[in-house]
């Protein structure tokens, strides 16, 4: 009677480890189909902001040679002369934007808090 007790309990022990065994494979095998889903969605997600960034980019372009064309009508000067004032003025603000940009990037500190923590376990 014990040995049967035993050998019942056994297969059962392993008929349980069989089962999660076998959800977690079907767990994995859920996980990886909905990442591929997810990732396919993301993929043409990024191609459309690929595209628009390239109209926006070429959109952008043709504003600014409006303006400097613009800008040289305005006071007539040569068409040369109202694409350098628009290029100076963008190096500018392209240089401001560079200096803040670059403050800002001083004061980061990857992780600080976590840095502090490792160096407190380690005294």
């Amino acid at each position: 009677m014990a040995y049967e007790s035993d050998a019942s309990m056994a297969t059962l022990v392993k008929g349980v480890v069989e089962d999660v065994r076998e959800l977690f494979r079907e767990e994995m095998a859920l996980a990886r189909a909905e990442l591929r889903h997810e990732m396919s969605k993301a993929a043409a997600a990024a191609k459309g902001f690929g595209g628009a960034a390239v109209l926006l980019w070429f959109g952008g372009m043709f504003i600014l040679t409006a303006i400097a064309l613009g800008v040289a009508d305005l006071f007539n000067w040569p068409a040369w002369a109202g694409f350098a004032s628009l290029g100076v003025l963008l190096a500018i603000i392209g240089g401001v934007v560079a200096l803040g940009a670059r403050r800002i990037i001083n004061d980061v500190q990857p992780m600080p808090r976590t840095v502090e923590t490792v160096k407190e376990t380690f005294q």
